[in-house]
């Protein structure tokens, strides 16, 4: 096939480029903004169409949360538009028996953060974020336009790459005596190659299925775990101490419990999923070779 990856130089897309060698019986076009901009429909439409594309992987997100809140309109033009762009540029390259096959990433903001129990692909949805509103119309959009359209919602991403969590702790470890961090927000960290990994058993799989799907790496945790694990590790020796979100100058609200059913996508692929600690090991490994 002639693969499209959207956002290859973000976090999702730069481990989609390390992990195509393992896959070599595609041709793929790795863009980001400079190649590509997706918020320009006849640009896409002609990329898809001159580079006879058979499947997108739509990597590319506006992903700050306090951004969004300030800049909506960037975030729904990135989040929401450009998805739809994707979405007629697919329709629109080949007659609808070979329509351009679409794989969307998302994000756990589309639900409220209020649950109390592992969010469902067809739980309801309450965005709370500008981030999350945009998210869940880009959601929309392509299914709108593409119902057979594969759907990933995500939680918690870091890798080697870019700026996350992981790594902005390994750097508060190394410069401070004491990081406080928040123990009252729960969910499941994902490393970025184990989501790319999962990307890739959707494109490999014998028939395509269709439909929204949830992968996180496994098991649950709060920020504050996270962190403790992170200078656990990495044997960095800064005190880490939980604080409440409340004791925090978020300038957006953030879920209190964004944990996501895997089920779906682990059945319908025969994915399995890593859990969370060793994954971060992996990454940890990877951060001291680079």
């Amino acid at each position: 096939m002639n693969i499209l990856i959207t956002g290859s130089n973000g976090q999702l897309g730069t481990e989609m480029r390390n992990l195509s060698t393992e896959h070599p019986n595609h041709r793929y076009f790795f863009t980001d903004v400079a190649e590509l901009d997706i918020t320009d429909k006849e640009a896409v439409q002609h990329f898809v169409q001159a580079n006879a594309i058979d499947l997108i992987v739509n990597c590319a997100a506006y992903t700050n949360v306090d951004k969004a809140e300030e800049d909506e309109p960037t975030a729904h033009l990135i989040n929401a538009r450009a998805v739809e762009n994707l979405a007629l540029a697919s329709l629109s390259a080949f007659d609808s028996q070979l329509s351009t096959k679409i794989i969307h990433i998302s994000t756990d903001y589309v639900f409220s953060g209020d649950e109390t129990a592992p969010c469902r692909e067809n739980d309801p949805v309450a965005p709370r974020t500008a981030y999350g509103r945009t998210k869940l119309e880009g959601e929309q959009l392509l299914l709108k336009h593409c119902p057979d359209a594969v759907i990933i919602r995500t939680a918690w991403l870091y890798s080697p790459y870019g700026n996350n969590f992981v790594k902005t702790m390994l750097r508060l470890g190394a410069e401070r005596d004491e990081i406080r961090v928040v123990n009252d927000q729960i969910g499941t960290p994902t490393y970025a190659e184990d989501l790319a990994n999962a990307i890739y058993a959707v494109i490999e799989a014998p028939e395509w299925h269709g439909g929204i799907y949830h992968f996180t790496d496994e098991g649950v945790c709060s920020w504050y775990d996270f962190t403790v694990e992170i200078m656990r590790q990495t044997q960095l020796c800064a005190k880490v101490t939980p604080i409440a979100s409340s004791e925090y100058a978020y300038k957006t609200p953030r879920p209190h419990y964004s944990v996501l059913d895997k089920s779906k996508i682990k059945q319908t692929f025969g994915i399995s999923i890593p859990r969370w600690q060793d994954s971060l090991a992996k990454c940890l490994t990877r951060l001291c070779q680079i």
